[in-house]
């Protein structure tokens, strides 16, 4: 039995490798002792976790150890479990009363097809019933969690989107040349709208009325109070704080200014809403990438999907996976049916307030990854003058407009 004790960030994580049984209990927990009396005050303000990724048997006198550590410390968790001891922990009631974490098992995509790229990770085709989104470098497990969160209370509000089954270690690889975490999907034989709609452009008004339907569809429903669901609003000055790096203290006011302005609205938001994160399954789409799903007014995700299909900033057929003029097509073809039976001014006038939302998500999606190519950050900068502050003074007229559009 090896107990080895690991601090990093000011966390501190007891390693347990072996057999925790009758015969080493009483030393494994003596050596515990000591361990954690040199590092003192620090547990009582980060907690101890306990990675049981090497322990391969657990008895009774090892489960009092896990609960005299659980009793002793209020931030306690046990993570990496093999399955015969997640079993015991399960069985005897312990995942009841303390944090426990199965081991992830690990994954390849080494031959996979590419079939999404996004701000945050990539999707891939694992087979012909799976998928798997794998987050970029550094993302954390809290930010894995929260997105499984979110995918979970959108598809209980309504939403139509698959969730993961599994959470995963991706292994190093050609594609991914570092480990990372990923999400499992089953998707029975589905394409991407962007596959769909390539391999079959003469469907586009169908395409398009589908499209335009899974937004009014999200749109119609309304977010209760006190979910886990986060403001969109709120969602979107953090991320133009997070840019503030990029760009000077005027360009950073001119977004606060047009998302200030926009009102306050209680419907759900995929925020990502692009022709890739729309998977076409039977007759119906579903939707992936739950990231950035949130409550707010709909001239916010309008606005970001719009970025994206219309204005995106990049490699933009490698991204949407369409060719930009049948993407544009489909784009307008869709806000017809999305605003079918408003007048023509009503339309111009909500055309005009979801581009002025674009405008912001052009150069906040920057906030997504903090590993976005040099180049490419320099032609954000260089287009934000051409995009927002030559026209400045126009998209303050069009948010002076946004409180006429009511829900």
């Amino acid at each position: 039995m090896t107990t080895t004790v690991q601090t990093n960030d000011g966390k501190v994580t007891i390693c347990l490798e072996g057999r925790l049984d009758t015969a080493t209990s009483a030393k494994t927990s003596a050596k515990i002792n000591t361990l954690l009396e040199t590092l003192g005050p620090q547990l009582a303000e980060s907690g101890l976790t306990c990675d049981l990724s090497g322990l391969i048997y657990l008895s009774s006198s090892g489960l009092r150890i896990l609960l005299s550590l659980a009793k002793r410390y209020k931030k306690f968790s046990v993570v990496n479990v093999q399955p015969q001891v997640y079993e015991v922990l399960q069985t005897t009631g312990f995942t009841k009363i303390m944090t426990v974490e199965r081991a992830m098992r690990q994954m390849s995509i080494e031959g996979c097809r590419l079939i999404g790229i996004g701000g945050v990770g990539k999707v891939y085709r694992l087979d012909g019933d799976t998928i798997i989104k794998v987050f970029r470098e550094g993302t954390t497990m809290d930010e894995v969690r929260r997105e499984i969160t979110l995918a979970k209370e959108a598809f209980v509000l309504g939403m139509p989107t698959p969730i993961s089954f599994d959470v995963v270690k991706v292994a190093p690889s050609s594609e991914c040349p570092t480990e990372c975490y990923g999400l499992v999907y089953e998707l029975l034989k589905a394409k991407t709208l962007s596959t769909y709609l390539r391999q079959h452009p003469d469907r586009l008004d169908d395409c398009a009325r589908k499209y335009a339907n899974l937004f009014l569809e999200l749109h119609s429903i309304e977010v209760p109070e006190g979910g886990a669901v986060p403001s969109a609003i709120d969602y979107e000055l953090h991320q133009i704080e997070h840019i503030r790096r990029y760009f000077p203290e005027r360009n950073i006011d001119m977004m606060r200014t047009i998302i200030n302005s926009i009102p306050k609205a209680n419907r759900l938001l995929h925020l990502d809403l692009q022709t890739k994160n729309a998977m076409v399954q039977g007759d119906e789409l579903m939707l992936i990438d739950m990231g950035e799903v949130s409550y707010g007014h709909p001239m916010l995700d309008l606005g970001h999907a719009h970025s994206s299909m219309v204005n995106l900033i990049g490699d933009y057929e490698k991204i949407i996976g369409l060719p930009q003029e049948l993407a544009r097509q489909m784009w307008n073809r869709a806000m017809e049916y999305y605003f079918a039976g408003l007048s023509p001014q009503t339309i111009a006038e909500r055309k005009a307030q979801y581009e002025a939302v674009s405008c912001v998500r052009n150069f906040s999606w920057l906030a997504l990854s903090d590993s976005f190519p040099e180049e490419l950050i320099r032609e954000c900068q260089a287009l934000f003058d051409q995009r927002v502050t030559q026209r400045f003074d126009h998209l303050m007229e069009v948010c002076k407009t946004f409180r006429r559009w009511t829900l």
